[in-house]
C-alpha cells in the first residue's frame, strides 16, 4: 500500500497484485477491487492477474503454487480457499518460502442461517468438535494468519453485521448455496477493499524489510553485487540492452543454473470440437531429477481401459521434448522416470477426468494432448512486450527462484545505465 500510496507521474511504482483461490475469487468482485485500485492510485503501475481455479481446493490448488504463483511473484497476493486444513498452512508456507508478498488472507463469507450464531470461541472448537466451519473461521484461520504473519481479512464478521444491518438472510447475496450474486459480489468488493488502506502512522511493515535496495560494485560499464535472497529486479528502462549472456550468480551464466528454470501449468487440449486448451491442469505437479532445459513438453495421451468411473480411468502415455526428443512412455497409475530425468509424474498427480469435468468436456476423449513449457526464471532479453499495459517505468527480472541465501550477481556489459537495484528476500526458507 504505501508502493501505491507514494506513486507519482514522475516516480510510478510496479505493484503486482495476485488473486488466487476458487470459483469465488474468479468472480467479479475481483474487477470491482482493481477497478478502485486504478481510480484511487492512478499513478501507480498496477499489474493484476487471477489466476483463481474453480473446484481446486486447497488439495489441489497447493499442488499448483509452483506454477502460478512464484513465477509471478506478487507484491500483493489476495487469497481465499476452501478444503482441507494442512493443504491450506502448505500454500501460505510456499508463498512464504518462495516469494516477498504480503498476503491478505480472506475469510469465508457467510452462507447459511446458523452461521449468524456459530460458535466464535477458537479455545471450543478444534478440530476435534466437528464444527468445521467454526473451527476453520475462527480457530485455525486467525492461527495461520498470526503464524505467517499475514493481514485477516475477516469478511465474516463483516457479512454478519451487514446482513443484521439490512434485515437479510444469507440467501439474499447469494446465486446459488455458496456463489455470490450481484449485491455478494459488492459486500465482498467493500470488504477487502476495507483492507486496502495505508496508514503511515503504523510504521512499516514486515515486508518492507523482504525487498531491500542492493549497493552494487562497479567497473566502468560492470557491475558486481554481493546480496542474500532469492531474487533482484532492476527497471525496465536501466535493462533495455541486457540479455542473459551478461548475466552470472556465483560465477556460473544464468542459463546454466538449474533453479533458473521452472514448468508452466500442462495443460490438455481434448481436440475435435476444442480449440483451445483446458485452463485446469491435467497434471499437478510435474517434477524434474535432471536440469531442465528451455524447451516445450508435450505427452500424447491415450485412454488405456474402458473405465467410466473418473477417479478409476487410466491412461497412457509417450512423452516428447522440443530439445530433448522421444523420452519415454508409460502410464498414469505408475511413476514415471523420463528417459532424460527431466520430467518425473507420480500417478497421484494426474487430474486429466476431473479437469476435463470442470471445463465441462464429455466424454473424456480416447486421445488427447497435454503441454507445458520449460520456461526462465531470469532475463532473456528485455522487449517492449515485457511492458504491455503498464505505463511509464517499469521494472523487470533479472533472476527469481535461487536458493534463499548469499549469492554474487555479475553483470559483465550494459550496465552503466541501472540505477536502482531490488533483492528480494521471502522471510522463510525451505526445510532441507
Amino acid at each position: 500500500m504505501r508502493l501505491l500510496a507514494e506513486s507519482t507521474p514522475v516516480k510510478r511504482n510496479n505493484v503486482r497484485i495476485l488473486f488466487y483461490g476458487q470459483s469465488i475469487t474468479e468472480q467479479g468482485w475481483t474487477r470491482l477491487v482493481t477497478e478502485d485500485l486504478k481510480a484511487r492510485f492512478p499513478h501507480a503501475n498496477l499489474v493484476v492477474e487471477n489466476l483463481a481455479l474453480a473446484g481446486y481446493a486447497s488439495q489441489l490448488l497447493s499442488r499448483t503454487v509452483e506454477t502460478d504463483v512464484v513465477p509471478f511473484q506478487p507484491d500483493l497476493l489476495i487469497f481465499h480457499v476452501y478444503g482441507a486444513h494442512d493443504k491450506y498452512e502448505d500454500i501460505l508456507r510456499m508463498v512464504r518460502e518462495r516469494t516477498t508478498a504480503e498476503i491478505l488472507q480472506q475469510n469465508d463469507h457467510v452462507t447459511k442461517t446458523e452461521h449468524l450464531t456459530e460458535e466464535m470461541d477458537p479455545a471450543k472448537v478444534p478440530i476435534q468438535s466437528g464444527n468445521w466451519d467454526s473451527f476453520m473461521n475462527h480457530n485455525w484461520l486467525p492461527a495461520l494468519s498470526r503464524k505467517y504473519g499475514t493481514a485477516f481479512c475477516d469478511q465474516r464478521a463483516i457479512w454478519k453485521q451487514y446482513l443484521a444491518d439490512n434485515r437479510l438472510e444469507p440467501k439474499a447475496l447469494l446465486r446459488d448455496n455458496v456463489h455470490l450474486n450481484a449485491h455478494g459480489e459488492y459486500l465482498m468488493a467493500e470488504c477487502v477493499k476495507a483492507y486496502l488502506r495505508y496508514d503511515p502512522k503504523l510504521g512499516p511493515s514486515p515486508a518492507e524489510g523482504w525487498v531491500s535496495a542492493g549497493q552494487p560494485v562497479r567497473h566502468g560499464d560492470s557491475l558486481k553485487l554481493e546480496f542474500e535472497g532469492t531474487a533482484v529486479e532492476v527497471p525496465i528502462q536501466g535493462a533495455s540492452n541486457l540479455t542473459a549472456e551478461k548475466l552470472r550468480i556465483d560465477g556460473q551464466p544464468v542459463a546454466e543454473i538449474p533453479s533458473l528454470r521452472g514448468f508452466t501449468r500442462a495443460l490438455a487440449w481434448p481436440g475435435g470440437k476444442w480449440k483451445g486448451p483446458v485452463k485446469w491442469p491435467a497434471i499437478a505437479p510435474i517434477r524434474s531429477q535432471a536440469p531442465l532445459l528451455l524447451e516445450d513438453w508435450t505427452l500424447e495421451v491415450k485412454r488405456a481401459d474402458a473405465e467410466e468411473d473418473p477417479k478409476k480411468m487410466k491412461f497412457t502415455f509417450t512423452l516428447t521434448g522440443s530439445k530433448t526428443g522421444p523420452d519415454g512412455s508409460g502410464r498414469s497409475d505408475q511413476r514415471f522416470v523420463s528417459n532424460s530425468g527431466r520430467v518425473v509424474i507420480e500417478p497421484e498427480s494426474w487430474g486429466i477426468p476431473y479437469a476435463l469435468m470442470l471445463a465441462n468436456v464429455k466424454p473424456v476423449p480416447e486421445t488427447l494432448t497435454i503441454k507445458w513449457k520449460a520456461e526462465p526464471r531470469y532475463l532473456e532479453k528485455v522487449g517492449l512486450q515485457m511492458i504491455s499495459d503498464v505505463h511509464g517505468p517499469s521494472w523487470v527480472w533479472l533472476v527469481q527462484g535461487l536458493p534463499n541465501q548469499k549469492h554474487t550477481l555479475e553483470i559483465t556489459q550494459d550496465a552503466g545505465s541501472i540505477e536502482e537495484i531490488r533483492v528480494h528476500r521471502p522471510p522463510l526458507s525451505p526445510a532441507k
